[in-house]
């Protein structure tokens, strides 16, 4: 992002929207101080868990910044998932979601990050939290078939899958698995699948998982990424439909649900999810979150 652009959407972020001159006032904290640190930092986050972050990390700042960078996402998470759930979490990149739901909420974990640098510092997140007992990470990539893929290992939380005819700078080969297989008889309650445009395949390689009815929600990122591979978004809509997923937007303040009505989001995650009125009493029997003045 750049400054303006960065400032505009920390001001107007809806943590941030009752004391926007504070949260620009903690951007330029992190942008001074970040520079005089030596070496990375522990930003206490959410319900105790914590996060080791350093200058440039935006996913990561993001949450500095605003608590929660994904608000929509992130809270309806916090307000869907328990201790008695599976959460899965496909491209965890350094595990934001996954902390939220296995460090914060007490959940089970699965987690996949294909490019061994980010992986390690996903694992020194999931140390720092004391989740090694209660969370397998894979240094793994999710596909429609086993094998190896090539992905790009130098664009921090963009990094992809390599597609034909793409030139890239650094790049490692990474084995991949179906989601299906590294599940075996477990089923997740909760998917996040973020994986810069190749949610069709791996989509593809879930249909028992899909069709599980332990799981309920789907947080998925299309935005248009997947114009890379050749698919179509809208075929993924049309897919998770055939498993009895909607597509809806969620509100955090009023823990409201409302219809896409058969489409997604322009830009970012799209939620889908199965059994909505379940889904709704189980937002709203929740326990409260609390990130600084906020609560939700």
């Amino acid at each position: 992002m750049g400054l303006l652009r960065t400032l505009k959407f920390i001001v107007n972020h809806p943590i941030n929207r009752a004391h926007p001159l504070a949260a620009a006032l903690g951007f330029v904290r992190w942008q001074l101080g970040s520079r005089l640190l030596t070496g990375p930092a522990v930003h206490e986050w959410v319900n105790g868990s914590r996060f080791i972050v350093q200058r440039g990390e935006e996913g990561l700042t993001g949450n500095i910044y605003c608590g929660l960078h994904e608000f929509p996402d992130m809270a309806y998470l916090l307000h869907s998932v328990s201790e008695h759930d599976l959460f899965a979490d496909i491209g965890s990149n350094v595990g934001s979601y996954t902390l939220l739901a296995c460090a914060a909420r007490g959940a089970r974990g699965i987690c996949f990050e294909p490019v061994p640098q980010t992986y390690h510092r996903l694992m020194d997140n999931l140390r720092l939290n004391d989740l090694s007992a209660r969370v397998t990470a894979l240094n793994l990539g999710v596909a429609d078939k086993a094998g190896e893929l090539l992905f790009t290992a130098g664009e921090n939380c963009m990094n992809h899958v390599i597609a034909e005819g793409e030139s890239a700078g650094a790049t490692v080969k990474v084995k991949v698995v179906t989601l299906d297989s590294a599940l075996a008889s477990q089923c997740p309650a909760i998917i996040k699948i973020d994986v810069e445009g190749f949610e069709t395949l791996v989509l593809r390689g879930a249909a028992e998982t899909l069709a599980n009815p332990t799981l309920h929600s789907v947080i998925i990122e299309l935005n248009g990424g997947c114009n890379r591979y050749g698919f179509d978004e809208d075929a993924i809509v049309a897919t998770l439909k055939t498993y009895g997923f909607d597509s809806y937007s969620y509100e955090p303040f009023s823990r409201t649900l409302t219809s896409l009505k058969g489409g997604r989001n322009a830009s970012g995650n799209t939620l889908f999810i199965r059994g909505i009125e379940q889904a709704r009493q189980r937002s709203a029997a929740a326990a409260q979150v609390v990130i600084g003045n906020c609560r939700f």
